[in-house]
């Protein structure tokens, strides 16, 4: 594998990502836009994954791995002379489509398992198809860890043997609750793309959205498939709208009555030096009668 920077890519690099990296690069802020060229697999790696699974992948993700074995492609912003990472588009390698662990989460012999959170009330709607199974109802692939964020997992949903038709491409969140995302790799491949890596960005798919954060980094650099009017929708209680030239301005005003008022003051005090005239007489006598 050899890590190139995508200024001087190859014709095939930017058919894989679909052209995005010209996006990438005339954003404000954007630098350091990579990809991690990798080899395409062999059949017989991906032969030998399906027997050692008893799962067949749909064509398009054998077709994805014949091109190339994983995806991985990143991209920073600068902001202060300080780079941060921001973006980053993974497809685990053929070797690390791992099937999602359905052992003990602790060393006890007791202990839960992800087949214990099990909730048979959730059923399939019109809206929303029938959720994935922690148990043998279902298949778990992992296809990215979302940098702990979550997991992509591409799920077979009637188990083993698992067929390429009753694969979809599921959203598993933090708190272990599931969200749809496609119904095949090539759209979920889109929608990685399309939505350039953002941090976190398989949340807008979950009913409680992205997060206040992640939203300003959206408003930056809008997805090209996100819907705009999502950003919009109750932006005074996610987007700080702060602004440091009225905060200063106003700051300004309060320190200039202060300028003047030693000024003011000093003018006032000419009065009390001559109480000799009539009108200060007249102003200063009362307080002098008390």
């Amino acid at each position: 594998m050899e890590e190139k920077s995508l200024s001087g890519s190859k014709p095939h690099l930017e058919k894989l990502t679909l052209g995005i990296t010209r996006i990438l690069e005339s954003s404000p802020g954007v630098t350091e836009v990579t990809i991690i060229e990798k080899a395409p697999a062999e059949r017989h790696m991906i032969s030998s994954w399906e027997q050692k699974n008893n799962c067949v992948l749909p064509e398009d993700v054998k077709n994805f791995y014949l091109m190339t074995n994983g995806f991985h492609m990143t991209w920073s912003v600068k902001l202060d002379d300080h780079t941060i990472p921001l973006g980053s588009m993974v497809i685990n390698s053929i070797s690390k489509l791992s099937q999602l662990n359905q052992s003990s989460m602790y060393s006890l012999p007791n202990a839960p398992t992800l087949a214990d959170l099990e909730d048979d009330t959730d059923e399939a709607s019109e809206d929303q198809p029938g959720k994935p199974h922690f148990d043998s109802r279902s298949v778990i692939f992992e296809l990215d860890s979302c940098n702990g964020n979550g997991k992509v997992c591409l799920v077979y949903k009637s188990g083993k043997p698992g067929l390429a038709q009753d694969t979809e491409i599921w959203f598993l969140d933090r708190a272990l609750y599931w969200h749809f995302l496609t119904d095949t790799f090539t759209a979920y491949y889109r929608l990685l793309i399309t939505h350039l890596g953002l941090p976190q960005w398989q949340y807008a798919f979950t009913s409680y959205g992205i997060s206040p954060q992640v939203k300003q980094w959206f408003n930056m650099y809008k997805p090209i498939t996100y819907n705009t009017n999502l950003l919009t929708e109750e932006t005074d209680s996610f987007v700080n709208k702060l602004d440091p030239s009225k905060v200063f301005k106003s700051k300004n005003k309060a320190l200039i009555p202060k300028k003047k008022g030693p000024v003011q003051p000093a003018g006032a005090q000419k009065g009390p030096p001559g109480p000799s005239t009539s009108k200060s007489s007249s102003g200063s006598g009362n307080p002098v009668r008390k």
